[in-house]
């Protein structure tokens, strides 16, 4: 196995296609099929099958592909130490639960890496994703949280997939609401306060239970329920529907707006929120620029 077998199925997994791959490393179709099939005999594995329409990565090839891009930002950082090759372009990946810290961070990353290539990729993403991306590398970090309801079965998630969980803050849980809503006015806010307000949740595709929720309320019974699958719907229906959600409370009115307010929830209940990374794996130095970068949002 070689650096240059990695790079070629790389690059065919970027372009979906073998002639589109080949016009972009510059090596004849014929030559990169080849290159691709020794590697895929060498370790053992299909990574791609074959279709009329060019190639789709099989899962065994999806997680290989994930370490082959590790071990290729390694050797380019070595080569950029000690040879002055400059990287052609970064590349860096996040898979999180939707929280404005995340984004901030991710913003600094790309103005203090971007550089004139750059292939950064931000996933505001389902429970299940964050964790089986991560896993199959296509995230170097991701974020999400843990409470007394969810840490056993997330745990068990995350030793069985080699992660491991590292805690950035601990916060009480939050009420998000418009600044409009009638209970604006309270300093704190009561579960009965709740009753007869829209509900507003992140859904969860197939894994639809509370212990991949992303929001800590309890299992009550909720008669107004709202599911959505990205932030910018649940904040207008926030403020057009007096609904709410529950969160951290950690909010950032330059991404969110002035119109979203966090107000505490009197429950007792917390919210361990951390980031996941792979124990198996060397975070490049994008990830931890990453990691600093988080410190000062939050």
């Amino acid at each position: 196995m070689t650096l240059q077998q990695l790079k070629y199925a790389v690059a065919v997994a970027e372009c979906g296609n073998v002639t589109a791959a080949s016009q972009k490393i510059f090596i004849s179709q014929p030559s990169l099929t080849t290159a691709v099939h020794e590697l895929e005999k060498e370790i053992g594995i299909t990574i791609f099958s074959r279709t009329n329409k060019g190639v789709v990565v099989t899962n065994e090839g999806d997680e290989f592909l994930g370490y082959a891009r590790q071990v290729l930002e390694q050797a380019s950082l070595l080569e950029e130490k000690y040879l002055g090759t400059a990287q052609k372009q970064t590349r860096f990946s996040v898979t999180c639960q939707h929280y404005s810290f995340a984004v901030n961070a991710f913003v600094d990353v790309i103005k203090q890496f971007g550089g004139t290539e750059y292939d950064y990729t931000l996933r505001e993403s389902q429970t299940s994703r964050i964790i089986d991306d991560v896993a199959r590398l296509k995230s170097e970090i991701g974020i999400l949280y843990m409470n007394k309801k969810n840490e056993e079965v997330i745990s068990k998630l995350l030793k069985k997939n080699d992660l491991v969980f590292t805690e950035l803050f601990t916060a009480k849980p939050h009420v998000f609401i418009s600044n409009t809503n009638p209970l604006a006015a309270k300093a704190k806010i009561a579960l009965e306060d709740l009753n007869g307000f829209p509900y507003l949740t992140y859904e969860q595709g197939e894994y639809n239970s509370f212990y991949f929720s992303e929001e800590p309320l309890p299992n009550i019974d909720h008669k107004l329920n709202i599911k959505v699958s990205d932030r910018a719907t649940l904040f207008n229906l926030l403020i057009g529907l007096n609904g709410y959600t529950v969160c951290s409370g950690v909010i950032d009115s330059g991404l969110n707006g002035s119109s979203i307010i966090a107000r505490p929830l009197e429950l007792d209940d917390f919210m361990r929120i951390g980031t996941v990374t792979h124990k198996n794996v060397v975070l490049s130095r994008y990830a931890h620029a990453y990691l600093e970068a988080l410190k000062k949002y939050i």
